[in-house]
């Protein structure tokens, strides 16, 4: 386990989420939905770090994440939930041309992305006392 990457991870994932406050608050909606996928990745690949997994495909990402850290028990399965879901968003938002994301989809997006990154910090917190 390398804890400097996994600090790293984690302070990626909170510049994300911070961009998207900033990106809502000028009306980015696409964008603002993106960097809230962003901060779940990166939260996401911090805590398999602890497990010794470092990856780098996205759905590779996902996949882990549900084998090592859902399937056993370790974190509540809403979280692998909201990691599908924003990565799936964060597709349209980014490739779809015609989809036109609203505040309200880039304020839940971020809503969900904060539940995220939250319950991963208290994770690390608990399993190396970050």
């Amino acid at each position: 386990m390398n804890l400097e990457e996994i600090k790293k991870e984690i302070s990626r994932a909170n510049k994300a989420l911070k961009s998207a406050e900033v990106l809502i608050q000028k009306s980015y909606y696409e964008d603002a939905i993106s960097r809230c996928y962003y901060g779940v990745l990166h939260a996401a690949r911090a805590v398999l770090l602890i497990e010794d997994i470092n990856i780098g495909s996205h759905q590779a990402v996902r996949r882990l994440f549900g084998k090592h850290l859902i399937k056993t028990g370790k974190l509540d399965k809403k979280y692998a939930k909201i990691l599908a879901e924003i990565q799936d968003d964060r597709y349209r938002a980014d490739y779809d041309v015609i989809y036109l994301a609203t505040q309200e989809d880039a304020k839940e997006s971020l809503e969900a992305a904060n539940d995220f990154f939250n319950a991963i910090k208290e994770h690390l917190k608990k399993e190396i006392d970050i």
